[in-house]
């Protein structure tokens, strides 16, 4: 029997349009959860799942503020800020220079994920992993929000990891003589994370890994 490669396409995209927006609906409940009354998260970049997450917590009426950074050079936080802000959600901006100030007043630490590695740790925005860094040092407990669907075992994302994007990002004409690398991605080590939250739990890293291998 000769199998429609076309028909096959369209039956796992029916399949993965409902198994994602389970999923999203599974880690905003979940992550809701991690949301204390008064508490203060602090949030780098944009991610729609945290963004959901802090939504749900909204919509169960919790009382709390989010830090963000700007995120340069292209400031997707202020994405961030935008869509929490119409939540009615109150945040506060912050130069990511300033993110050490504001992880110190936090409470928690909340991050999206790009990909997740079998080798022990996930890729996300640059900068993420020095805040993690910031976080552990101060106490402050970093959790991370991801779907399953980002597991990789074979551990591809080095390459994710080093991508330079164009430095005319950061700088559009420097002077002759100024060399300018503006990476994408960075590393997150599991030692950093208290929990990552995916349709499959609030996990360890470790106890995640188990299940997807």
């Amino acid at each position: 029997m000769r199998i429609n490669r076309k028909d096959s396409l369209f039956t796992l995209f029916e399949f993965i349009g409902p198994y994602l927006k389970h999923s999203d609906k599974k880690i905003a409940c979940l992550g809701a959860g991690l949301v204390k009354n008064n508490s203060i998260i602090f949030t780098h970049c944009h991610s729609s799942s945290v963004v959901n997450v802090l939504k749900e917590a909204k919509r169960q009426r919790k009382k709390f503020e989010v830090y963000s950074t700007e995120t340069r050079p292209m400031l997707q936080g202020r994405r961030t800020a935008k869509e929490l802000s119409a939540a009615g959600i109150r945040i506060t901006h912050f130069v990511d220079s300033a993110a050490r100030a504001a992880i110190k007043k936090a409470d928690a630490v909340f991050l999206g994920c790009d990909a997740i590695s079998a080798k022990g740790y996930i890729i996300n925005k640059v900068g993420s992993g020095m805040f993690a860094e910031i976080a552990k040092n101060h106490g402050v407990p970093v959790f991370v929000f991801s779907d399953s669907w980002k597991f990789d075992r074979r551990s591809i994302h080095s390459r994710i990891m080093v991508e330079e994007r164009s430095p005319r990002e950061v700088w559009r004409n420097p002077p002759k003589g100024i060399k300018v690398e503006n990476p994408a991605f960075e590393r997150i080590d599991f030692c950093l994370i208290k929990k990552i939250v995916s349709e499959k739990g609030v996990l360890a890293p470790k106890q995640l890994l188990k299940k997807l291998l």
